[in-house]
C-alpha cells in the first residue's frame, strides 16, 4: 500500500545527502580520470621554447692552481696563514703546523683547538697528545703538528670542503712534512686522504703521498679521547702492535 504522505523530493534528497555527510563522504568521485591541465597548445599559439638556463659555474678548488703551491715548509706555512680559499671562517686565529721534515711521527687533527693560543695544539687537548708522545719515547721535536684547517671552527662543511679539493692541499703538506709515521686523530680526517670514512683505519693502512705511502693508524678525535680512559688505553695498544713494541 502507497505512503499516504509521501516525502516531498527535496527533503528526501536532503536527507540522503546528510548521511552520506555523516558517513564521512562529503565530495563526489568519478570512475573516469579528468583533466586537470589545460589541453597543450599548438599551431600559432604555442608560447616560443625557454633557452635552457646556463649551468652554475664550478666552484674554485682550495689553493686554486696546485702546480703554483708552495714546495718547502717555510713557505707553507706562510701561504697557510695567508691563502683565503684554504679559511671556512671563524673567529679564532690561524695557526700553522710545527716541527721540522722527517719527524718520526705526525699528529694530524682536524683543526686547532678553541683553547690554543698562538700555538697550533697549546691547550688541553695538545698537551693530552703531547704526553702520548712522551709515553712513546719521543720528545716534542720529534713529533711534527698539523691540522686539516688553518683556524678552529664551531662547525665546519666537511663535505664541502672535502668537495672543494682540501684533502690535495693536505696531501701536498704532508708530502712536504715527509714524516716516518702519521696519527690522524678524528674520522673526518680520512675521507681526505683518500680512506672510506665508514672503516676505521686500522694498523698498516697507509698514504699515498710522493715520493712513497708512509704508513698510518687512525683514531678517534683529541676531544673524545680527552674524556675517555678506555679509548687512549686502546689507542695506546693499537699504537704498540702497531709499532710491534707489545710482542714478545
Amino acid at each position: 500500500m502507497s505512503d499516504p504522505h509521501p516525502q516531498p523530493l527535496a527533503e528526501a534528497i536532503a536527507a540522503a545527502q546528510a548521511w552520506w555527510r555523516e558517513a564521512g563522504v562529503d565530495h563526489v568521485f568519478h570512475d573516469e580520470p579528468q583533466p586537470w591541465l589545460a589541453a597543450p597548445v599548438t599551431g600559432a599559439e604555442a608560447p616560443a621554447p625557454q633557452a635552457a638556463r646556463p649551468a652554475a659555474p664550478p666552484r674554485p678548488r682550495i689553493g686554486g692552481d696546485s702546480t703554483g703551491w708552495p714546495q718547502d715548509l717555510a713557505a707553507w706555512r706562510a701561504w697557510w696563514l695567508a691563502e683565503p680559499s684554504l679559511d671556512p671562517g671563524g673567529t679564532a686565529p690561524r695557526l700553522a703546523p710545527r716541527g721540522e721534515p722527517g719527524a718520526e711521527v705526525l699528529f694530524l687533527v682536524p683543526m686547532p683547538e678553541a683553547e690554543d693560543g698562538d700555538t697550533l695544539l697549546s691547550g688541553p687537548e695538545g698537551r693530552l697528545l703531547g704526553s702520548f708522545a712522551t709515553a712513546m719515547g719521543l720528545d716534542e721535536s720529534q713529533v711534527y703538528w698539523a691540522s686539516a684547517l688553518p683556524r678552529h671552527v664551531a662547525h665546519p662543511d666537511w663535505d664541502r670542503l672535502g668537495a672543494d679539493g682540501l684533502g690535495d692541499a693536505l696531501l701536498h703538506h704532508l708530502a712536504l712534512a715527509a714524516p716516518q709515521r702519521v696519527i690522524a686523530f678524528g674520522q673526518r680526517i680520512l675521507p681526505l686522504i683518500g680512506h672510506d670514512p665508514a672503516q676505521a683505519a686500522p694498523a698498516g693502512n697507509e698514504i699515498a703521498i710522493q715520493p712513497g705511502p708512509v704508513p698510518l693508524l687512525a683514531t678517534i678525535a683529541p676531544q673524545q679521547l680527552l674524556g675517555n680512559a678506555g679509548q687512549r688505553a686502546a689507542l695506546w695498544r693499537r699504537w704498540l702492535d702497531w709499532t710491534d713494541e707489545g710482542t714478545g
